[in-house]
């Protein structure tokens, strides 16, 4: 069974699903990758989707879910990408490794659709960065035989 790792955020409706399709595309194979909010939006924004769509990423079948469908869950990993997130994450069962890498909220971006976009873009691309490392991070552990997180 693979390690699950729970990206959280407020909405769970742009950062956390960018990061969930980042970390599931690039470690899906040694991770389960699950994303939630502590106050979900009910969907994932359609500029999230667009933009992941560039890069070969696919989150048009992703839902906005509220965390505590996880909270029985053995969760390895939970990592906040927004500090509401970080502030209201439970406590999980067991030894959870526990990150806090906030983002900007694109959703909150202002001007034209094209300086929206762009706004998405940037944060795309932090996300992509940070958890790609991460997902390297946790191939190089794997190999050593090294602990989790």
């Amino acid at each position: 069974m693979k390690p699950a790792v729970l990206i959280l955020c407020t909405g769970n409706s742009c950062r956390s699903h960018l990061a969930e399709g980042v970390l599931r595309h690039a470690a899906g194979d040694l991770l389960d990758v699950v994303s939630a909010g502590s106050r979900p939006a009910g969907y994932v924004h359609p500029l999230a989707i667009e933009v992941m769509r560039e890069i070969g990423i696919d989150l048009s079948s992703h839902t906005s879910k509220h965390l505590q469908a996880f909270t029985s869950r053995e969760i390895e990993t939970v990592i906040t990408v927004c500090g509401n997130a970080d502030q209201a994450c439970p406590v999980f069962p067991g030894q959870v490794n526990r990150h806090h890498w906030p983002f900007e909220d694109p959703a909150h971006a202002t001007g034209t659709d094209e300086e929206k976009k762009a706004v998405f873009r940037r944060v795309r691309d932090e996300i992509r960065a940070v958890f790609g490392a991460y997902a390297a991070g946790r191939r190089d552990q794997i190999k050593s035989g090294g602990p989790r997180g």
